[in-house]
């Protein structure tokens, strides 16, 4: 019989992901999809620093835009993984510049 191992560290992340999607997702409706009142809800509790250091009030608005790419006024789970995927993207280049600027 085959031993069940416990999940690596990247399938709990993924796992935590879906988890996060689906816990947003719904309280208007459709569990598939992230409405633009649950974008907005996700982005305060979820991404809360990222929300509260941005300047201009429209970039919200403009994010869900640019993330639903079938103008369809809500995110799927792929259209909400290119955002996780942008905003870990900015991130990892912010670490490369500053671990590069210390050498």
């Amino acid at each position: 019989m085959a031993k069940i191992s416990s999940p690596t560290e990247t399938e709990r992340c993924i796992e935590s992901l879906i988890a996060v999607f689906q816990r947003h997702a719904g309280r208007d409706g459709n569990n598939c999809k992230l409405s633009k009142a649950e974008f907005l809800i996700f982005m305060n509790t979820e991404l809360g620093a990222f929300t509260m250091n941005q300047k201009d009030p429209g970039v919200l608005d403009r994010m869900m835009k640019k993330l639903d790419l079938d103008s369809d006024g809500q995110l799927d789970f792929q259209e909400f993984l290119n955002l996780i995927g942008g905003l870990a993207l900015a991130c990892h280049d912010s670490f490369i510049k500053s671990t590069c600027s210390q050498k």
